[in-house]
C-alpha cells in the first residue's frame, strides 16, 4: 500500500525534532500506515497504539532521522563549500564544538544566506527520504 510522502516527512521530522531517540515512528510495509511513539510527547490522540514488537517485524521500517540519512554535518558543510566557500573553514570550526547550528544560523543570517539554506535543506532531506523508500522498497502515493 502506498505510503503519503507528506505523512512520511512529517515522521520523519518528529523523529529527528529530539536529538535523542525520545521519538520514533515506524512504517507498517503492507499497509502504509505510520506508528509513533514518543517519551515525552501525548500521541495518543494522533494514532492508534503503537503495535507490539514493530522492531523485530519484518512488515514494519523505523523512520529514519537526520544523522541516518547525513542530513546534519555533512549536510552543512557540502551547503558550505557549495554557497559559502570563503566561510567553509569557519562553518567547519563551528560544528567542531556544541552550539554548532547556532552559530552557523547566525552566519547565514549575515551572508543573506538563510532561506538559500533552507531551500538547500529541503532538497537535500526531501531527495533523501525518496531515495531510502526506494532503497526499502516503499511505495509512495505523491
Amino acid at each position: 500500500m502506498p505510503t503519503s510522502f507528506a505523512d512520511l516527512l512529517l515522521s520523519f521530522e518528529l523523529v529527528s525534532s529530539d536529538g535523542g531517540g525520545q521519538h520514533e515512528a515506524f512504517l507498517c510495509k503492507p499497509t502504509g500506515k505510520i506508528h509513533w511513539r514518543s517519551d515525552t510527547l501525548d500521541l495518543d490522540e494522533l494514532e492508534d497504539e503503537l503495535p507490539e514488537g514493530v522492531e523485530d517485524d519484518d512488515d514494519y521500517v523505523a523512520i529514519p532521522d537526520k544523522r541516518n540519512l547525513d542530513l546534519g554535518k555533512p549536510l552543512v558543510l557540502n551547503f558550505a563549500r557549495e554557497f559559502l566557500p570563503n566561510d567553509f573553514d569557519t562553518v567547519r570550526y563551528m560544528f567542531s564544538k556544541r552550539g554548532g547550528y547556532r552559530t552557523f544560523r547566525a552566519l547565514l543570517i549575515r551572508r543573506n544566506a538563510l532561506e538559500r539554506w533552507y531551500d538547500f535543506e529541503s532538497k537535500a532531506t526531501e531527495n533523501a527520504l525518496r531515495e531510502w523508500c526506494a532503497l526499502n522498497s516503499i511505495e509512495l502515493a505523491d
